[in-house]
């Protein structure tokens, strides 16, 4: 069988086959709005109407698109959970215009939920302050770069482009503005919102595998222990948060892998992730989990950033996971 490595190669510019394409949104909650004033609104500059914002709305709900290859491989479907101030677009094209972790994934024959998470992307977001009282907030572009370990800061006068980038950096720097244009607005006190979307997805989709990268794996985990039946493993992409109260009924015979990337010394806010995250770790064997730590340098693969789905050798990490996945003894259920 050809390696995770030989079949990144060997991908590049192949057709890929699928079964079928859908979606769905699901979950949420209906608000009334009452007591605002109307006001004259112009749609188009020939259609002026006086719009009325009181009555019955739905929000808080997630959006999925699904795709199913010809060929399944693997008997759970795979959910992609995005990370904070992102959407689903995240695992499309990376910045460069390469195939993102979703056509690796079909291509190696798995069934791939892509969420758009309450307020993220297609599920669109509330603008009633009497449901989100707190503001929402965006990623600068001088955040973006030294949080997600491009490189060292930069001043306030230059191009993100224009910050040092670190030695051996695999994100492809020359397209920094590409990965800036997919950041969209985040409302940080939404956590619980976001664990109540991302549950009504699980129910919806049935036992899966959950990735998730940065905020996302928070949501995640605190989603998986709340719905142990429908998680049968997470696979999180330097988290960000984690789950609290873990119970052996909430973990117990699930498998856990975490993946990190280089240049975690650079910053001690992902030192001290870092370290977070090898106390869930205990945390999670202690209640039966099972947990395997790939920090990314130590298998020799160098000049990762944050952004792993995104950088040169994104497709490489793709197929290891893929390959982590089909060889898991605790997942071996036949393909559908």
């Amino acid at each position: 069988m050809p390696t995770g490595e030989e079949l990144a190669r060997g991908h590049a510019g192949s057709s890929l086959r699928l079964a079928r394409v859908g979606s769905f949104h699901v979950g949420g909650r209906n608000i009334r709005i009452t007591g605002q004033p109307t006001r004259d609104v112009a749609f188009t500059a020939s259609a002026a109407v006086r719009y009325d914002p009181n009555g019955l709305f739905h929000i808080e709900q997630a959006y999925v698109q699904y795709f199913v290859p010809e060929d399944i491989r693997f008997g759970l479907p795979l959910v992609l959970l995005h990370g904070g101030g992102f959407s689903g677009t995240m695992w499309e094209r990376t910045p460069d215009d390469r195939e993102g972790w979703l056509q690796a994934f079909l291509r190696r024959g798995f069934v791939v939920n892509v969420v758009d998470n309450v307020e993220r992307g297609r599920a669109g977001w509330c603008p009633f302050p009497e449901a989100w009282p707190e503001a929402p907030i965006m990623r600068s572009a001088q955040e973006a770069w030294t949080l997600f370990r491009f490189g060292s800061p930069f001043s306030e006068s230059d191009l993100p482009a224009q910050g040092l980038p670190f030695e051996g950096l695999r994100f492809p720097i020359a397209r920094v503005a590409e990965l800036l244009m997919q950041g969209v607005p985040r409302w940080p006190g939404n956590n619980d919102i976001a664990v109540a979307g991302l549950r009504a997805v699980l129910e919806r989709v049935g036992p899966c595998v959950l990735l998730a990268h940065s905020h996302g794996a928070e949501i995640a985990f605190r989603a998986a222990s709340a719905a142990p039946d429908m998680v049968r493993a997470v696979i999180a992409i330097e988290p960000s948060g984690f789950a609290t109260g873990l119970t052996e009924g909430s973990v117990a015979g699930r498998s856990h892998l975490f993946i990190y990337g280089d240049y975690i010394s650079t910053s001690p806010l992902w030192v001290g992730l870092v370290d977070r995250a090898k106390a869930f770790c205990q945390d999670v064997e202690s209640t039966g989990g099972d947990v395997t730590w790939w920090s990314l340098p130590d298998l020799d693969i160098r000049g990762n950033s944050h952004m792993l789905m995104m950088d040169d050798n994104s497709d490489l990490i793709a197929h290891r996971i893929a390959d982590w996945l089909l060889a898991n003894p605790r997942l071996t259920i036949p393909k559908a």
